[in-house]
């Protein structure tokens, strides 16, 4: 298997290559909690999640490390306003972030360490750079140098004499460059700080992913991973900071990959503008299934556009995945394809689309994570299929059954990885309304099916109509009433 990613370093696409034979060490720079979690979260992390469900799929062994960024101004700024501190306010929001993957059916990484567990390696990794020239104090600031880091701007093409004080930098007449950045940040009045050689402190935004990744992944590691609005100045310092620091000739990250940004119909969503979606808003109005969905729908490397339209269609895909797979398991469980006449045509109609199913959806997959070109697969199966179990004629049987077992079990595997097999379990407490919504459900039908068998059909109507205005959609069938939710 040969996987080539865009790596934002050289600018192309190149062989995945791993230091370890079979095995992917990935660093994502993770959330800041200071409010609630929304979309800009939930892509990356579903992202993520897809492509670690793809490549333990397929033998490899990966250990994620994603950061928590408690450690941050916007969070002291929030924490200051509700009188409570930087971590009581970033474990509030952290758990409700947890919970919502949760409920995605994003898998925790292997290591979620808090900056503010980390302040002791953080000041051992700025000691380092001071004590090896490639930091310098000024009354109790610290500053990394860039002109002792000879590939400075090298990712994200912002060259240290193309950049000005008070253009692109802040303007700091201590600092011998204008693009040399804090490390160390003194502290003078009552905000939460720490000691240090340099006295007391708060370290830079920057240092801190360093000092994380040389703590959990060592000095060179696979891929580095993070959004767009990150290349710079973050990770151009960070790498600068961490290949200063290292001990290895080689780069500090392989491959660095970045996501694109989540987007309104009128441009950007962010918490600064006051226009970005919630994920609870949305799981409000749509299934786990349906928002990873629709997250997947787009390159990763490319913006997402969020709209209520293309949640609608993202909800009536996974809808055409579901009726599919209830009609292909309710055909399986009513035919016997013992001592039955194969429909050869059938059979290698069917066989065809498995094996369209598995190359389409590993050809996507190895080019560059393509989750759209993924579910464009899972789909092109769901349609070729749907063309056989609705042709007038169809009746399986022997090889053909097997056929469509097998079609059953590679749909499963594959919207699998992505997330979106219907099966999904649904986050903790949502699952046990939905049981009592059940319960009341099947008394309403028992009813409604009483009333049929009487002929009070009035009845029955109205139970039926009260059912679709509720969102309930109601088929009779051979085998009694089966009932599909709008939002399920």
């Amino acid at each position: 298997m040969v996987i080539r990613v865009h790596n934002t370093l050289s600018g192309a696409k190149e062989e995945l290559k791993s230091r370890k034979p079979g095995q992917l060490d990935i660093y994502i720079c993770g959330i800041t909690p200071y409010s609630d979690t929304h979309l800009g979260h939930a892509r990356p992390s579903v992202f993520w999640d897809t492509v670690v469900r793809f490549l333990r799929y397929r033998g490899w062994r990966v250990r994620v490390v994603q950061n928590v960024t408690d450690v941050n101004e916007k969070v002291l700024a929030r924490a200051e306003l509700e009188g409570i501190s930087e971590r009581a306010l970033a474990e509030r929001y952290y758990a409700q972030y947890e919970a919502l993957m949760d409920a995605l059916g994003v898998s925790c990484p292997d290591a979620a360490p808090w900056v503010s567990d980390h302040i002791g390696d953080i000041i051992d990794a700025i000691s380092d750079l001071v004590e090896h020239g490639h930091a310098y104090e000024v009354d109790g600031d610290v500053y990394f140098d860039v002109t002792t880091y000879a590939d400075y701007g090298r990712l994200s093409g912002q060259a240290p004499e193309d950049l000005r004080a008070g253009a692109r930098l802040e303007v700091n007449e201590a600092k011998r460059h204008p693009a040399d950045f804090a490390l160390w940040k003194r502290i003078t009045d009552d905000a939460p700080a720490w000691d240090s050689p340099w006295g007391r402190g708060r370290p830079g935004w920057h240092i801190e992913c360093s000092a994380l990744t040389r703590e959990y992944l060592g000095f060179d590691f696979d891929i580095h991973a993070g959004g767009s609005d990150l290349i710079f100045p973050h990770h151009e310092n960070e790498r600068a900071q961490s290949e200063s620091l290292s001990t290895c000739s080689g780069p500090q990250a392989r491959y660095w990959v970045h996501h694109g940004m989540v987007t309104g119909e009128e441009g950007k969503m962010s918490k600064s503008l006051g226009n970005f979606v919630t994920v609870e808003e949305i799981l409000e109005e749509y299934t786990p299934q349906v928002l990873r969905l629709f997250l997947l729908s787009a390159h990763y490397g490319k913006p997402l556009t969020y709209s209520e339209d293309r949640m609608d269609e993202a909800q009536k895909a996974w809808d055409r995945l579901r009726e599919s797979v209830i009609n292909l398991d309710d055909m399986l469980h009513r035919i016997d394809p013992v001592d039955q006449d194969s429909d050869g045509g059938v059979t290698a109609a069917i066989e065809q689309a498995v094996t369209g199913l598995q190359e389409g959806f590993r050809s996507a997959m190895e080019d560059d994570f393509n989750t759209a070109r993924a579910l464009a697969a899972v789909f092109e199966a769901v349609r070729q299929l749907n063309s056989q179990l609705f042709s007038g004629d169809f009746s399986p049987a022997g090889e053909t059954v097997l056929a469509l077992a097998d079609m059953r079990d590679q749909l499963e595997i594959h919207a699998r990885i992505l997330g979106i097999w219907p099966d999904l379990l649904e986050a903790e407490g949502q699952a046990t309304e939905h049981a009592r919504e059940g319960d009341l459900l099947q008394v309403l039908l028992d009813v409604r099916e009483r009333a049929r068998e009487e002929k009070v059909f009035e009845l029955a109507d109205m139970i039926r109509d009260r059912l679709e205005d509720l969102g309930y959609t109601i088929e009779d069938t051979i085998e009694g009433p089966r009932v599909r939710h709008r939002g399920s």
